[in-house]
């Protein structure tokens, strides 16, 4: 793996991670995205009427959309991949689904909240981007509305990412994910190999997933230069009694 690979001018679309969105789905979508959510729902669901509308941005394969539909949600998610959100469809049928780039959407109708979960803006590697993203958000939401989102910091990207490795292998798949951090360019990356039977015979696909570890100090100010106030930072271990998600970091903001 180059950890030094140049920086892309501008993040993936979602389309590349297509191959990927099975996986996620079996292995990656239940655990911890669902844990996060529990974990915010009295400083962020608790106050919402019945009914309220609410944003999943990256909503993945629909496991969170549809966890928030339980609640008496109308949900709406956003992702770019057309397989996550194909499995998405399926997972959370009363959800609508929107095919869109974080960096460039619009809604229809103001949403009462907004949420992203699971590292989902850490895939953002252009920190102007990631203003782009907040700037779509606050047009999103009914004034008032609050945002709330979690990233990687630095010590967790040395923690799960730097030189880890895990293989999963099952009688009809198999899959080796390897990671990497790189604290000069404070990118991480993680090359997926993925076999699988396909049509009865095996198959490999490639994925490489890439993360930016944005610090405390820009997130916080790329979400004020978009307008939202009331900025909020949360830390899971010691804020949230996620211990098992040390080095995991929320931000709340309003519009």
């Amino acid at each position: 793996m180059d950890a030094d690979a140049p920086l892309p001018a501008a993040t993936s679309s979602g389309h590349e991670y297509d191959d990927f969105a099975w996986f996620y789905d079996r292995y990656w979508s239940r655990g911890i995205p669902l844990e996060l959510l529990a974990a915010l729902e009295p400083r962020l669901l608790a106050a919402l009427p019945a009914g309220a509308r609410v944003l999943d941005l990256c909503c993945g394969t629909g496991r969170v959309a549809a966890a928030l539909g339980d609640r008496g949600f109308d949900v709406t998610g956003i992702d770019g991949s057309p397989e996550m959100l194909a499995l998405a469809r399926r997972n959370a049928p009363a959800a609508r689904f929107v095919l869109a780039d974080a960096r460039a959407f619009r809604l229809d109708e103001p949403v009462q909240a907004a949420l992203s979960l699971f590292d989902s803006l850490n895939h953002i590697l252009v920190p102007e981007e990631l203003e782009a993203v907040f700037r779509n958000v606050h047009a999103a939401l009914a004034p008032g509305a609050r945002f709330v989102f979690d990233v990687n910091d630095e010590a967790s990207f040395r923690r799960h990412w730097q030189g880890r490795s895990f293989t999963t292998v099952e009688a009809d798949h198999a899959c080796i994910v390897r990671g990497i951090y790189a604290p000069e360019t404070r990118i991480a990356r993680c090359d997926v190999t993925l076999f699988r039977i396909q049509a009865g015979a095996w198959t490999r696909a490639d994925v490489l997933i890439r993360e930016r570890c944005h610090s405390g100090a820009e997130i916080a100010g790329a979400l004020e230069r978009a307008g939202f106030s009331e900025v909020v930072h949360l830390d899971a271990d010691t804020d949230l009694g996620l211990s098992q998600q040390a080095g995991r970091m929320f931000f709340l903001a309003r519009r």
